[in-house]
């Protein structure tokens, strides 16, 4: 994670394309260190999440390139690594496992962010009918002692078809359910740090589960 780093930093100090010409085989490298071990993760993912058994790291792994055409900020590159490891790949709307690498500003997340209007209803379906396995998954000490408490926007009254006064309004008006934690440098450069998330994947997994059962399950 050190080269990768390295590359990183340098990149955000150098972002334009004369640079990145000439360091091609250094970008290769970090993006070999990042697909290694995102596919090391998806392996461990594996052991409690069957659904990403079959991903490759190329499936989950973003590009570094940035889309500029509708933008003011015309810098090229993105100045991190990210992957989203779902059932069906970074492109899927299913509920995911985040992970971003960059110096100062590394994290990881889990859940959905602003699903579609037909998954959104879908989950809050879910909720009306099974709140207390969310409340449960999100109430649990272990999720809070990982990452504190859901957030993501939420309307600012009641979904249409839900009564403003409805026991679990404040779940219902969610339009993302999401989890998230900082990782410092001094983290993400540990020997331990597939291992730590690891853990915090695993926590994520029953918070995903939820969703993905509110998604495809058939009425």
């Amino acid at each position: 994670m050190e080269e990768l780093f390295e590359f990183l930093n340098d990149l955000r100090d150098n972002n334009n394309r004369e640079w990145m010409q000439v360091n091609k085989d250094r970008y290769r490298m970090a993006k070999s260190i990042f697909h290694d071990f995102m596919t090391d993760l998806i392996e461990d993912i594996s052991a409690f999440d069957k659904t990403v058994t079959d991903l490759e790291a190329k499936d989950c792994v973003f590009g570094l390139n940035r889309d500029i055409r509708f933008s003011k900020n015309k810098i090229p590159y993105k100045t991190n690594f990210g992957a989203a490891i779902m059932e069906g790949g970074r492109k899927s709307p299913n509920p995911t496992y985040y992970v971003h690498l960059e110096p100062g500003k590394s994290f990881v997340a889990g859940g959905l962010y602003m699903p579609e209007s037909e998954v959104l209803k879908k989950i809050r379906q879910e909720i009306d009918y099974n709140s207390g396995e969310l409340r449960a998954i999100i109430q649990s000490q272990e999720f809070k002692d990982a990452f504190g408490q859901m957030t993501g926007e939420k309307l600012k009254t009641a979904p249409k078809g839900y009564p403003k006064d409805h026991p679990n309004i404040d779940l219902l008006r969610m339009k993302s359910f999401l989890v998230s934690k900082e990782l410092t440098d001094k983290e993400v450069l540990d020997e331990q740090f597939r291992q730590k998330l690891y853990h915090y994947f695993k926590v994520i997994h029953p918070f995903n589960n939820y969703f993905l059962v509110a998604i495809t399950e058939t009425d």
